[in-house]
């Protein structure tokens, strides 16, 4: 394995495990997050002190919000981007239209930068334990710089193309059908309280039927134990499933599920649930049908 210097910007749930299996893995590795206590605790873990030595840095891993957020850190008013050494590495994770990808990976190029667009899947927990799966499209040269890196946070990647974009619209395939399933998880649990069927035995049964999903088999038991400590939040599906949508207006492709599934994580966000783990949709049927979930007062 090839150490490498690397800074991980954006230490979020995803973003800290990230950078704890880079740690793992035995690169070097600065930390950078507007929570400077995030920064503090991946230093007493063994990551980097100080500010980042732009000019040794081998690649940077990018792990915020959105394309916004993406932008701001390449090439915003204090973009690292310019002031990395020309054949570093970018490993962008962020969820972002594929567009948008392929417009970083031109200005990454042209300042001599390899560019990976490199959504994510797996959740906090896999992120942590360097299992994650990516959904990456770039250069066979950016692969080739970013594969240590890589070797230490994934256990699978997908390689699906040799330019920015198809990893983007790939990520974007998976969270429409992700989100649609937490929302439906949510529906069929809460609707099955209707009839007597109590949340601990809807996962008991369902998850070993044919209607069984990841997300139901991930989420569902969040609900069961009333337990709704953000893993993934419900705030990611505005912005994910919203993204799907633009992309299929784009395509004019009609998404019709999609744009249901997208309402009810508006409305758990309309109800101060936006930073609780995305299960919490279920309140909402919840909310609606009269039902008490567990762990809420009767």
């Amino acid at each position: 394995m090839t150490q490498q210097k690397l800074a991980a910007i954006g230490l979020g749930s995803m973003g800290y495990g990230i950078a704890q299996s880079a740690l793992r893995g035995g690169h070097m590795v600065w930390g950078v997050d507007i929570n400077t206590d995030q920064m503090a605790r991946l230093v007493n873990e063994g990551g980097q002190d100080g500010p980042l030595p732009f000019a040794d840095l081998d690649s940077v891993i990018v792990c915020v919000l959105n394309a916004a957020q993406t932008e701001a850190v390449l090439f915003g008013e204090d973009g690292i981007a310019p002031k990395l050494t020309n054949g570093a590495s970018i490993l962008s994770c962020a969820t972002v239209p594929p567009a948008f990808a392929k417009d970083m990976e031109a200005r990454c190029q042209a300042l001599g930068l390899h560019y990976l667009d490199a959504p994510i899947s797996g959740g906090s927990v896999k992120a942590a334990n360097g299992q994650l799966s990516i959904m990456a499209s770039g250069t066979p040269d950016a692969f080739t710089a970013l594969r240590p890196v890589l070797d230490s946070i994934a256990e699978t990647v997908f390689e699906l193309g040799d330019s920015a974009g198809a990893g983007s619209a790939m990520k974007a395939v998976n969270q429409l059908l992700a989100g649609v399933h937490i929302a439906t998880m949510a529906e069929a649990l809460t609707f099955g309280m209707t009839q007597g069927v109590t949340p601990d035995k809807f996962v008991d049964v369902i998850s070993k039927c044919a209607g069984s999903s990841w997300m139901l088999e991930n989420r569902a038991p969040h609900i069961v134990a009333g337990d709704y400590t953000p893993h993934s939040s419900v705030n990611i599906w505005p912005k994910d499933l919203g993204i799907v949508l633009d992309i299929a207006k784009d395509a004019k492709f009609s998404a019709p599920i999609t744009a249901a599934a997208l309402q009810q994580f508006v409305a758990a966000a309309g109800m101060g649930l936006g930073h609780e783990d995305d299960a919490a949709v279920a309140k909402v049927y919840a909310r609606n049908a009269g039902l008490t979930l567990p762990g809420e007062d009767t």
